[in-house]
């Protein structure tokens, strides 16, 4: 399902600087504040951004359900938002966020639990 065409509020010289994919996405790494753990990968596209931005509340598009939703509106497992940053390439969001409960829709603290390969 694909992002809905809306209008959006998101400051033009921030939307000017995005690179999205083909249906208007760009990628979200969450990493907690304070411990640096990476918890999660969601999407954005303006809206989502606008609203994360303008309310403190991580907000992101579903693309399963096709909706977007405030993390911890059903689950009460809140991001509230320390910092967004983009990258260099304007392809993805850094967000910091200050983590109430399990970031993973499974319970766990983070949605990075399976190594693939681990150094030495």
């Amino acid at each position: 399902m694909s992002v809905p065409e809306a209008e959006t509020t998101l400051d033009p010289a921030i939307a000017a600087r995005l690179k999205r994919t083909p249906d208007g996405l760009v990628a979200a790494v969450v990493q907690e504040h304070g411990t640096g753990d990476v918890l999660m990968l969601a999407w954005m596209d303006d809206e989502a951004l606008h609203r994360t931005l303008s309310t403190g509340k991580a907000t992101y598009w579903s693309r399963s359900r096709g909706e977007y939703w405030v993390k911890g509106a059903t689950s009460g497992h809140h991001q509230r938002v320390v910092k967004v940053s983009l990258d260099c390439d304007g392809d993805a969001l850094l967000v910091t966020v200050v983590q109430t409960g399990a970031a993973c829709h499974t319970g766990t603290h983070t949605c990075f639990t399976d190594d693939l390969l681990e150094g030495q």
